[in-house]
């Protein structure tokens, strides 16, 4: 496990407010993963961290996984502040998800302190927007290593470590590929990878009780956003006229999607794909898309913080 910091971790900025002790407003009943552990990849932040905090909010031991230290205990705190309950159930792990190794020895750990692996979701993953003409066999084997390495490597190890023989649920992170993805196409071949390894798995692990599934978000104004070049993020901006629903999605609805497919309600449903992209695939050129009337979007997660790319959007509606 992580050791003790030298330093004691802070709340991020913006969140020692009123906001930095309110619960969540999970959808799902109070207590649903009670007794439960469940591992979160790249829980430092982002979709990983809203959907740590919505799994602790609904009672589960949460294993924080990511490869920077201060991130990690900076959400773990922020989850001890908002449920003083839960308290010791938060474990962090720094771990590469592409070393074997140190996978290996990261679910040994968790089980060694959580004495128990009920779900996994492989949030971790990372790329850059490039064209395939100029992607180098270092930068595409950096993006397939990350997003589809890391996440067989996790699966298994879970797999094998405890779920073959308890059970399990694992959800696994794609991303809106339908058609290709075009301008990041090495996470696109990955992602790919991702989709047929979750129907391979739902196949080969079902007869242990572990289903496999996936989650592809579409453009989710998350935190990450913020980590792309100008470039990209001019682009971004302009792509919410491109949606059907006008808007981007927040990162609570996705999480939302990760939280049931984990629960005991999607007991019969593995192998499958539950896409969260405002019907982003189905937008067709023959089609003109019109202005939003109504347009709900969902925020149960009050410790949101917003891509500073789109400052223009109100918080939680992103319109």
């Amino acid at each position: 496990m992580t050791p003790p910091s030298t330093t004691t971790p802070s709340l991020p900025s913006g969140l020692d407010g009123p906001a930095s002790k309110t619960r969540y407003r999970s959808a799902f009943r109070p207590g649903l993963f009670e007794g439960q552990t469940v591992i979160v990849t790249g829980g430092g932040s982002g979709l990983g961290r809203c959907t740590a905090h919505e799994l602790a909010s609904l009672g589960a031991h949460v294993a924080l996984v990511g490869r920077q230290a201060a991130k990690l205990e900076a959400v773990a705190l922020e989850i001890s502040t908002v449920y003083p309950e839960r308290t010791g159930d938060v474990s962090t792990t720094v771990c590469d998800i592409r070393d074997e190794a140190a996978v290996k020895a990261t679910v040994e750990a968790i089980l060694q302190k959580h004495g128990r692996i009920d779900g996994l979701f492989n949030c971790a993953g990372g790329q850059f927007p490039a064209k395939l003409r100029d992607i180098s066999l270092k930068g595409w084997d950096a993006v397939v290593r990350n997003n589809l390495h890391g996440t067989f490597l996790f699966s298994r190890e879970c797999f094998v470590q405890w779920m073959e023989h308890h059970g399990g649920s694992i959800v696994n992170m794609l991303a809106d590929i339908w058609g290709g993805l075009p301008g990041m196409g090495h996470s696109g071949a990955a992602r790919g990878g991702v989709l047929t390894l979750t129907e391979t798995a739902a196949c080969e692990w079902g007869y242990a009780g572990v289903r496999v599934n996936a989650v592809a978000p579409g453009w989710i104004a998350s935190a990450g956003i913020d980590t792309y070049d100008e470039e990209y993020r001019t682009l971004l901006r302009g792509l919410r006229s491109k949606v059907p629903l006008q808007r981007f999605g927040t990162e609570a609805e996705l999480s939302s999607a990760v939280v049931y497919l984990l629960s005991e309600a999607a007991g019969f449903i593995s192998g499958s794909v539950i896409r969260v992209d405002g019907a982003v695939p189905t937008a067709r050129h023959s089609w003109q898309l019109q202005p939003a009337e109504r347009s709900f979007a969902y925020n149960g997660f009050p410790q949101y913080q917003p891509p500073v790319t789109f400052a223009d959007a109100p918080k939680g509606t992103d319109k």
